[in-house]
């Protein structure tokens, strides 16, 4: 069987499309998939570094001041220490409700969902937000695009994204076709100085 993968991945730029994808989640899908959501896109992990986390990792940082998650990345086997603060009351809530050792559970058996079925709960929660070009990495690429936006510091974005270059990881934001389109807005030969 072959995946479906959409083409044109991109993150989400707006707050008004975040809030969307967010009521969408909560009311057509499970708090499963709405905290998979909140916490891809405030880590910038992969999807299926997420979908490796335990129920326990969360409840051990109850007790913790700082509230960083260690994670071990599948694609670059590194270790990872991730600040989740911002998010951590609400996914610590959801998942002090679990009866499962995976976050996020599939109902198929004591394993977490797949990637697929991550898709598939993304993209009926797009659908209903209105929300195109959604996939897996969407959460990735909205935590960079964000990050980016906000301190624009490419060369820690590029670390943390563990990029190879501050072009790739431009690229994968989005930045440098965006930021073309608005500087060729307000660009002309012609235009008096």
């Amino acid at each position: 069987m072959q995946k479906t993968t959409p083409k044109n991945v991109q993150p989400i730029r707006s707050q008004q499309q975040l809030d969307d994808m967010k009521w969408a989640l909560k009311r057509h899908c499970l708090p499963r998939d709405y905290i998979l959501f909140v916490l891809g896109c405030e880590t910038g992990l992969r999807v299926g570094d997420l979908l490796k986390i335990k129920t326990e990792a969360i409840l051990r940082l109850k007790n913790k001041k700082e509230k960083v998650l260690r994670v071990k990345e599948g694609k670059t086997q590194k270790i990872r220490d991730i600040y989740i603060g911002h998010c951590f009351e609400e996914v610590y809530e959801y998942a002090a409700g679990l009866d499962s050792e995976w976050l996020f559970p599939s109902r198929k058996g004591n394993r977490p969902i797949t990637p697929t079925q991550a898709y598939r709960q993304l993209k009926k929660a797009a659908d209903f937000a209105g929300v195109e070009h959604v996939g897996n990495h969407t959460l990735r690429k909205t935590f960079g695009y964000w990050f980016y936006k906000a301190t624009k510091d490419i060369a820690t974005l590029q670390e943390i994204l563990n990029h190879s270059h501050p072009s790739v990881t431009l690229r994968y934001i989005g930045i440098t076709e965006e930021e073309t389109q608005n500087v060729l807005k307000h660009f002309s030969v012609f235009q008096d100085k």
